[in-house]
């Protein structure tokens, strides 16, 4: 009776997940722009970069090439870099084009990249530009990736548009795991959610977010926010608090390039953030736990060992957790036989959140080029 209970429990949520909560697993590309108001508003890309030598060129080079009517520039900030990332950034696109300031030391209580943005928002000031673009030195943007953030947020009415870029899938590690991780993220934050005005839900994709420069005066800059390691989500909660809208997307033409080849780099990738999501609870850790080995576990291994019907509940659980992953599958190009090993991703994305507490716990979360930005008992930088 029991294993029937948990086949019927697994199926229950697969339902729920397929039918209930917006549509999350669908993937779509972001559907083509709106037209850009006349005069296009003006906009300062601020960059936050930290020994960034290998990708920055790239990044800052795509922005320079953006094919945007109105006034456009660019603020990298070197967060203290020793890499030469400034020199490489400078090298790459004309002078006219970006201003490179030095982050102060990282005061107490803020988060290194959080602080780099703030710095880089602040020398933006004198430009008094209409929207800020908050983007990594790993993000790539196709040619009219302004131009459709702009367009977007003018014509809905948005005061922050953000796009979950195209992360790199070419190792086995990347094309086992990558997909899950948009798969999981929009599965906490369904994007129907997050722009419909009836719901609460809010959250963005650090990479490439596009704000009202008055919206983040409003909520008091990037100080609202100074210490919170899920930044982007944060922001995007700031804003709401403030009566704003947000909007989130999927994009495979705006990518990062920045590789996690081994299934090392992955788990440290979800461990720096994974137990920060749980706000730190061993509650909410606990509940995670069950829950993933309910949703994720149990439905295989009920098809597998169990009889009739617990085991035809764990299949038809199994089966919906495929067809559930199969779009994101499909907007990676991977082949759809990956679908039915989605329980071993989440095993996989269960130790590294298990890892992330421990590393919380032992003062070492929240770990990025050398600095500990999340812990029982937060790390100087190193």
């Amino acid at each position: 009776m029991l294993l029937e209970l948990a086949g019927a429990a697994a199926l229950a949520v697969w339902l729920y997940l397929l039918l209930g909560r917006g549509g999350f697993w669908r993937m779509p590309d972001a559907p083509p722009e709106a037209a850009l108001p006349a005069p296009a508003p003006s906009v300062v890309a601020v960059i936050p970069a930290r020994n960034e030598v290998l990708l920055v060129a790239r990044a800052v080079g795509s922005l320079a090439r953006q094919a945007y009517p109105g006034e456009f520039h660019m603020v990298l900030v070197d967060d203290d870099s020793t890499d030469g990332t400034a020199a490489a950034a400078r090298a790459a696109v004309p002078a006219e084009l970006l201003d490179v300031v030095q982050a102060g030391p990282v005061p107490a209580g803020w988060t290194g990249k959080l602080w780099a943005a703030s710095e880089g928002i602040r020398a933006a000031q004198p430009l008094q530009a209409q929207y800020l673009l908050l983007t990594d030195a790993d993000i790539v943007h196709p040619p009219r990736n302004l131009s459709a953030l702009v367009a977007r947020a003018a014509s809905g009415g948005y005061d922050m548009v953000s796009l979950m870029a195209t992360l790199e899938c070419r190792t086995f590690a990347e094309r086992a795991l990558i997909p899950a991780f948009v798969f999981f993220f929009f599965m906490l934050y369904p994007p129907a959610w997050i722009s419909s005005p009836r719901r609460k839900t809010a959250a963005a994709a650090g990479g490439c977010i596009l704000i009202r420069s008055r919206m983040l005066e409003r909520l008091g800059g990037m100080a609202a926010i100074r210490g919170q390691v899920i930044d982007d989500c944060a922001l995007a909660r700031a804003v709401r608090r403030q009566g704003g809208r947000v909007w989130l997307g999927l994009s495979s033409g705006t990518r990062s390039v920045r590789g996690y080849a081994t299934w090392g780099e992955i788990g440290r990738m979800i461990s720096r953030s994974a137990f920060a999501q749980l706000h730190h609870s061993v509650w909410l850790l606990i509940g995670t736990v069950l829950g993933l080995a309910l949703a994720y576990l149990a439905p295989p291994v009920l098809a597998i060992v169990a009889r009739r019907p617990a085991a035809a509940l764990g299949a038809c659980g199994w089966l919906l957790m495929s067809v559930a992953y199969f779009p994101a599958l499909r907007f990676y190009r991977r082949s759809p036989l990956w679908a039915p090993l989605l329980p071993a991703v989440a095993a996989f994305y269960l130790g590294a959140t298990i890892h992330s507490a421990l590393c919380y716990w032992r003062g070492k979360g929240g770990m990025w080029k050398g600095r500990a930005q999340d812990g029982a008992r937060r790390i100087e930088p190193i």
